[in-house]
C-alpha cells in the first residue's frame, strides 16, 4: 500500500500548543483526536500514526527547524515530495481563509523555509490556513500569542474544514484539490 503524509508544522512543546505559529501540529493533534490515534516516537526529530495510508507527522523540533524533521521523515519513509502534504498557518490570508498549492516559495513562513532547504526543493504541496496579519503587531508576536476569544470561537469551523481539506487532498487530484478549496 503506498503511503501519503500529512505533516503540520509548529514548535515543540506545550508552551506553543495553543498559538497561531502551531496552527499546523495542531491539525494534526485534532485528526488523531477524532479518529482516538495516538501519536509515537519516529526514527528521527518527529510523532507520527498512521490512519487508513495517511501518515500524521508532528515535528519535534521548533519551527525554525522543522524541516528537519521533515527531512528525517520523508528519508525514513522514502515517499516522494508530492505524496506529503505540509500543513501550516499564513500571516498573508485572512484568518481562515485555506490555500493549497502544490509548489512555491516559503513566503516568508521561516518553518516552511527550513522544509524547502532540507528537501532541497520547493516542489512540495503545502495547505496554507490562514491567521491574518494584525495591523497594530509585530507578526513575530502575533504568531507566537494565543488565539483572541472571538478567533477561538471560529477555530472549530476551520479545524473542520482544514481536515476535510486534507481528506479531499489524499483521495483526489491535487489540481482538483485546488480548484475546490482556493
Amino acid at each position: 500500500m503506498g503511503y501519503c503524509a500529512a505533516i503540520g508544522l509548529g514548535n515543540h512543546g506545550s508552551f506553543y500548543r495553543k498559538t497561531r505559529h502551531n496552527l499546523g501540529s495542531f491539525i494534526i493533534d485534532k485528526i488523531c483526536e477524532g479518529f482516538n490515534l495516538k501519536l509515537k516516537p519516529g526514527k528521527g526529530h518527529y510523532f507520527y500514526t498512521e490512519k487508513d495510508g495517511l501518515l500524521l507527522v508532528r515535528p519535534t523540533t521548533y519551527m525554525n527547524q522543522n524541516g528537519i524533521a521533515v527531512f528525517d521523515f520523508v528519508n525514513f519513509f522514502q515517499l516522494p515530495l508530492e505524496d506529503i502534504l505540509i500543513v501550516l498557518d499564513d500571516l498573508d490570508l485572512p484568518f481562515g481563509k485555506l490555500r493549497i498549492r502544490k509548489e512555491g516559495s516559503s513566503g516568508g513562513h521561516n518553518g516552511l523555509a527550513s522544509v524547502i532547504y532540507h528537501l532541497d526543493s520547493e516542489e512540495i504541496p503545502r495547505l496554507r490556513i490562514g491567521i491574518e496579519r494584525p495591523k497594530d503587531a509585530d507578526g513575530v508576536s502575533w504568531v507566537l500569542s494565543p488565539f483572541e476569544p472571538e478567533e477561538e470561537e471560529k477555530l472549530p469551523d476551520i479545524i473542520e474544514n482544514t481536515i476535510k481539506a486534507i481528506f479531499l487532498w489524499v483521495s483526489e487530484d491535487i489540481d482538483v484539490v485546488m480548484s475546490k478549496i482556493n
